[in-house]
């Protein structure tokens, strides 16, 4: 699943680097236009950016970069609208993470909490049977043992005999005669 998983994330990232790219073009257009976006917004991340970057080509190199040479205005808003556009890519794309990240959590909460009523319920129904099964218990030992039964159904026989004695069958009587 993991594997599948991968090519999903890199076409959720690419939609979502299409759909924040009209964004950021119109941030980089704003940038270019208006001379308060560019002086306050622009200039100082993109000096920054750039005094960062080349101190750390300098060491690499083996350099001591004591004084940077900051950028003119125009390669600075230039920067500084790049750099704000992709920040702005970068923050819809990490508001989507944490969206899908809310939605798996709640997910999760919701099957966690179906399968606790589950299991709630086969807890119950087991006591339920349980209580049955006693009850059952109960009932066949309260209830005369098979041998007990066949005892009585033989006192029962032997009553009956007693009270409804078989009278033997009677002799054939002879007619009666007419010399009598």
């Amino acid at each position: 699943m993991v594997v599948g998983a991968f090519p999903m994330a890199k076409l959720l990232y690419l939609g979502i680097r299409q759909v924040s790219k009209p964004l950021a073009n119109r941030i980089k257009e704003a940038a270019r236009r208006s001379e308060f976006f560019k002086t306050y917004i622009c200039l100082p991340p993109a000096q920054l950016y750039h005094w960062a970057e080349m101190r750390a080509k300098m060491r690499i190199l083996g350099f001591n970069a004591e004084a940077v040479k900051p950028l003119n205005e125009e390669a600075a808003a230039e920067l500084g609208a790049e750099l704000l556009g992709e920040a702005s890519i970068f923050v819809v794309a990490c508001g989507c993470l944490v969206l899908e990240y809310w939605r798996q959590k709640a997910q999760l909460r919701r099957k966690e909490t179906e399968q606790r009523a589950a299991w709630d319920a086969m807890r119950d129904e087991v006591g339920h049977l349980a209580q049955a099964l006693e009850a059952l218990q109960a009932q066949v030992q309260a209830a005369p043992p098979l041998g007990a039964l066949e005892e009585l159904r033989a006192q029962v026989q032997e009553v009956r005999a007693q009270l409804c004695p078989r009278e033997p069958p009677s002799a054939p009587q002879a007619a009666p005669t007419p010399e009598e």
